[in-house]
């Protein structure tokens, strides 16, 4: 009898000291070996996530990656040439809220590594040339600032005169208030850029990712001339709340999704991410013959 209770004594002392296993998972997550999924709560092995370009394996959420990866999915390995990587934000109306602008693009560039909320280059898809803009969101949620519109307008530039297709991947939140009117006037020249490239008659193909809304959804974004988007994607120019107290309506629950402007005909084709690389190159050779 004492043998068995100090054998129950040595189980509860075991079970007081050893961490649970949720304890173990939580410990395992923060060490970044596994990756939980914010949709279905899913936990995925980290290596084989990224296998998988950020996809969940369970249900297809895509999560949200960054501008080096992102054109690490899409562009051939030792092709990309980035393009004015070197242009630095300023801060023309000295804006100040909580926070100095100027102090705000210091930290974000510390914090992401980044200039900018876009990276410009060109490279080859399956061999095939084309100019990239990639936004990033971990940048002031991928905001249109002067630099971003400037890059984009050169990349762009830079197709036309070198007869290139151009491709832009869309991740923002909007204009930059932070740079006012400044930040509007992209808007108009990109456009203006892009207009210049359907002239030339080469191929624009913006892909929207998750979220692409404000300024960016009311210019360059919709000027393709195939528009891809990535599945269950947020796409916005005004926020939900204020469409929904405005008309004074409940509105669809897939309201804002790239789900709901394809049925709608605003979208022309909706592709996962693992096969995103494949299908812009197939859309580029279909369209060699206007090069």
């Amino acid at each position: 009898m004492p043998q068995i209770k100090s054998l129950f004594d040595w189980f509860a002392d075991r079970q007081r000291t050893s961490p649970s296993i949720q304890q173990q998972q939580e410990r395992e997550i923060a060490d970044g070996l596994w990756t939980k999924c914010e949709d279905c709560n899913a936990i995925a092995y980290t290596k084989d996530l990224a296998a998988n370009q950020l996809v969940c394996l369970e249900c297809g959420h895509h999560k949200r990656v960054s501008s080096h990866e992102r054109i690490s999915q899409l562009i051939d390995a030792d092709t990309w040439v980035p393009l004015d990587e070197n242009l630095q934000p300023t801060d023309p109306l000295k804006f100040r809220d909580l926070k100095a602008y100027s102090d705000r693009l210091l930290d974000m560039q510390h914090k992401t590594g980044l200039t900018d909320a876009v990276l410009t280059g060109a490279g080859s898809i399956e061999g095939l040339p084309l100019a990239l803009g990639v936004m990033d969101f971990q940048f002031m949620a991928g905001s249109m600032g002067s630099v971003v519109g400037e890059k984009l307008t050169r990349a762009i530039e830079y197709a036309t005169k070198n007869c290139l297709p151009v491709a832009i991947v869309c991740a923002s939140g909007g204009a930059r208030m932070q740079e006012g009117m400044l930040s509007l006037m992209q808007m108009a020249k990109i456009s203006g850029a892009l207009e210049r490239h359907r002239e030339a008659r080469l191929l624009y193909l913006p892909i929207l990712t998750n979220p692409t809304t404000g300024g960016v959804i009311a210019s360059f974004a919709m000027l393709g001339d195939i528009i891809l988007a990535e599945p269950k994607a947020t796409i916005a120019f005004a926020g939900r709340r204020v469409i929904e107290q405005t008309l004074r309506e409940k509105l669809p629950d897939d309201f804002q999704t790239s789900e709901y402007y394809f049925q709608r005909g605003f979208i022309d084709k909706i592709v996962p991410r693992t096969q995103l690389k494949h299908t812009v190159a197939q859309l580029i050779r279909l369209h060699q013959g206007r090069f």
